[in-house]
């Protein structure tokens, strides 16, 4: 399945997905609709926008493109392999998926281009916004992950020898080992946390945009469900599963067919309202993520603090004394 999404282990792999992911697909859509309007081949349309963006991921898309137009292959083909893996590059393998569907259903590429870069700076800002609101509680979880260590370092620095406590006795590798697993604990459960706090949808209303190209190229709106079904499939991914918003996309059709209203206008209409409520959720799942947090900290990172850095002290004292 080309351009389908995909994972790598190397360290290659992680560091391609952090440079995708400070690139805006909004903005060089946006010039390859300008220069598409103005005359432009879209092979070298690719090649001028990856020289001025300059920015690895444009760079290998527009190498890719070139290569596909010398060898006669379809860009979007190539605009969906050569697209970076996991979430990253999902705005690129939507790229190529309204690509594919404007190719074969005869839609004006450019004016095509110039809408759906309108739909990316949504799903950008819309990104941005998560990111924002998820600062605060993953740094809040961060510093509570750090307590135990913090603590044992407060009580060496005030001079108790907590750490013969710890690495020269029984209890001490108990108190270690129990630590240990509360901490790993926690960290588990937070991750966790801040998973189902993230958006599950990289690319909420962009599949109405796609079935919107569609129509542009005069597709019947049979014909345009199933074309952008397939690019969709072949490029975004998904396996046989429909697309998430392909029953809204019928929905719409529908409304247009008995109002005899403009179908494209009513799906985009949709993809709007879905971005919107997107939004809206991740928001909201930020906000309950910093209620949420409390519970590691409390179920699991106090009591870390306690077992690594007051009882260690505790024993301390008593091993200096005549009690012991």
């Amino acid at each position: 399945m080309s351009g389908a999404p995909g994972t790598r282990g190397d360290g290659r792999g992680t560091a391609r997905r952090r440079r995708a992911e400070d690139v805006d697909a909004s903005a060089t859509v946006r010039r390859l609709a300008v220069l598409l309007t103005a005359g432009v081949a879209p092979a070298a349309a690719w090649g001028h926008v990856s020289e001025a963006a300059g920015h690895p991921v444009v760079v290998a898309l527009g190498r890719a493109c070139a290569e596909a137009a010398a060898e006669g292959r379809p860009l979007a083909e190539a605009l969906g392999a050569a697209a970076p893996p996991g979430a990253a590059g999902t705005p690129w393998r939507g790229l190529a998926a309204a690509w594919a569907v404007a190719e074969r259903c005869g839609a004006p590429l450019a004016p095509s281009l110039d809408r759906f870069a309108d739909a990316l700076r949504d799903l950008h800002d819309a990104r941005r916004d998560v990111v924002v609101a998820l600062a605060g509680p993953r740094s809040s979880a961060r510093v509570v992950l750090a307590l135990p260590p913090l603590g044992l370092v407060l009580s060496l620095a005030l001079g108790f020898d907590v750490g013969h406590v710890l690495l020269g006795t029984a209890p001490g590798w108990g108190c270690l080992a129990v630590a240990a697993g509360l901490v790993l604990g926690a960290r588990r459960w937070t991750r966790r946390l801040v998973r189902r706090a993230e958006p599950e949808d990289p690319l909420p209303g962009l599949y109405l945009e796609v079935v919107a190209v569609a129509l542009a190229g005069g597709a019947a709106w049979d014909g345009a469900l199933v074309t952008a079904r397939t690019c969709w499939l072949e490029h975004v991914g998904g396996g046989d599963e429909a697309p998430a918003d392909e029953g809204e996309a019928t929905a719409a059709l529908d409304l247009a067919r008995r109002a005899g209203a403009p179908a494209a206008v009513l799906l985009r209409a949709a993809a709007e309202e879905r971005r919107r409520d997107a939004r809206a959720a991740a928001r909201a799942a930020a906000e309950r993520l910093g209620v949420q947090l409390v519970l590691p900290l409390g179920v699991c990172v106090l009591p870390a603090f306690v077992v690594v850095a007051v009882v260690p002290l505790v024993l301390s004292l008593l091993s200096s004394t005549d009690w012991a």
